[in-house]
């Protein structure tokens, strides 16, 4: 985790999403892996779609809160938990409770009723950039565009 990231761009008194990328594991490491991670005055999270289930509520899905550290690259050779790839952060915005970015927050923090691939997953799509190009196409004023590397982004979302 490159601690310097949370340290100089986390601002405890507003509200903040951050989009982050990172090297997906090998041999696919050529493709990015895509999530946001939240900042609610200091309460921090992160969301990301994984390409394995977790059980929520009554069900399963493959929608993750917190599944990892929010800054943390994904592994580099899976399943080894030592070596990771860094964290790049993309872009983010910020504002206050009356801002644009505290409804976005909430919509991501309802995204688990809302987003339409909850229960679905493949390499291509639906997967992580596919989850992040959905938050992204609702919300411009993130203003990033995911590169190619970004395998699933241009899945058609409903």
């Amino acid at each position: 985790m490159n601690k310097n990231i949370d340290e100089k761009l986390i601002n405890k008194d507003k509200y903040q999403i951050f989009v982050c990328a990172s090297p997906a594991s090998f041999p696919i490491n050529f493709a990015k892996h895509g999530w946001f991670v939240l900042n609610k005055k200091g309460l921090i999270s992160r969301w990301e779609v994984l390409h394995f289930k977790i059980k929520v509520n009554k069900g399963f899905n493959y929608l993750h809160l917190n599944n990892r550290a929010p800054f943390l690259g994904f592994n580099i050779i899976y399943p080894f938990k030592f070596l990771f790839w860094k964290a790049e952060v993309l872009g983010y915005i910020e504002g206050d409770e009356n801002s644009i970015v505290k409804q976005v927050i909430d919509f991501i923090e309802k995204s688990k009723e809302n987003y339409p691939y909850c229960d679905k997953y493949s390499f291509l799509g639906p997967n992580s950039n596919t989850y992040v190009k959905w938050i992204l196409d609702k919300y411009p004023q993130f203003g990033i565009e995911l590169s190619s590397g970004f395998v699933g982004k241009g899945f058609n979302v409903k």
